[in-house]
């Protein structure tokens, strides 16, 4: 699967490493990992991101020095990698420009991948783009630091629910037992993460749950952050990650939809399931995508016309 990439690599020496906007623990665990082992073999690499770094993952290794927010306009690469992105357009404002780097190396877990680029790395069946640069990394034979080791796991921790979704399997866990024995700290990353909870976090779920609603005899939950709330209580995007997962694990609820006010008449909207309810289906039809038990899109009107159509479409495929 690597084997053009690595010689992409062998030959080239200064790489771009990007991927979506508003970033998670795998777009950017990935991200500084894959940056951190091309620079451990002599290479070049910036890490490039639209938004900021949540406040959440700025202890991980080389956030603070190795993530730069705009692109310089002389810079030469040799190649960009695209992490975790499902289309080249989730890279956000640059992606035109960066879509004119070549070449575009895309490794990506999504099954909603439309495999852009010239060469690809796509497994569905991973549990997360960190696991993915793991085995890179193994065919390769790079070593992993503890550094390295504390942000793959970190990609994987997150995108998987600490171990708790569907796309955990047997291999999550050899490769997080590997990168535990690399130098990567569970309690410590974990703690980081989970325990370190702003008050304007806290401050938003309340307003949230305000919003809840059920539908189909409690089966299907939803709940809105709007801009006013954000403003409200000084919160920003980041502090809205989770809320999805959130209201998926009250007692009886197999589908989640978290929707959120991201400009005027426009919202993104989240979903999580349980079992076997496939939501990424239902984000497809919205142009949207993800995964089985996790997928989002982006749907523009006003709140009530965005969530009857959403609401419409799960409850249809649950009958």
């Amino acid at each position: 699967m690597f084997s053009k990439i690595l010689e992409i690599v062998d030959a080239g020496k200064s790489f771009l490493v990007t991927s979506h906007v508003r970033l998670d623990g795998d777009a950017i665990g990935s991200e500084l990992a894959l940056c951190l082992l091309l620079r451990a073999i002599g290479k070049e690499a910036t890490v490039y991101n639209q938004d900021p770094t949540p406040e959440s993952y700025l202890f991980l290794p080389g956030a603070g020095d190795l993530i730069f927010h705009r692109l310089d306009a002389d810079a030469y690469y040799d190649a960009v990698f695209a992490l975790d992105c499902s289309e080249l357009e989730r890279i956000g404002d640059e992606s035109v420009r960066i879509g004119g780097i070549s070449p575009i190396i895309n490794i990506d877990h999504h099954i909603s991948n439309r495999t852009f680029g010239d060469y690809y790395a796509v497994d569905p069946g991973a549990s997360s783009t960190g696991e993915l640069l793991f085995r890179m990394a193994e065919e390769a034979g790079w070593e992993l630091s503890p550094e390295i080791a504390t942000n793959l796991y970190t990609a994987i921790l997150t995108d998987t629910g600490s171990f708790r979704y569907s796309n955990t399997g047997a291999g999550t866990f050899s490769v997080a037992g590997a990168l535990v024995e690399r130098g990567a700290d569970p309690a410590w990353i974990a703690e980081q993460i989970y325990d370190s909870v702003p008050a304007q976090k806290v401050k938003l779920l309340h307003r949230a749950l305000g919003t809840i609603g059920f539908a189909s005899g409690g089966r299907i939950c939803s709940v809105l952050v709007s801009r006013r709330m954000m403003e409200e209580v000084q919160a920003r995007p980041e502090h809205a990650e989770n809320f999805a997962e959130f209201i998926r694990s009250i007692s009886g609820v197999e589908v989640s939809i978290f929707f959120t006010e991201i400009s005027d008449r426009q919202y993104k909207v989240s979903f999580r399931s349980k079992g076997s309810f496939d939501v990424e289906e239902i984000a497809g039809r919205f142009g949207g995508g993800g995964h089985r038990n996790a997928a989002a899109c982006r749907l523009p009107g006003a709140y009530e016309e965005v969530r009857h159509a959403v609401m419409a479409a799960v409850q249809a495929k649950m009958k």
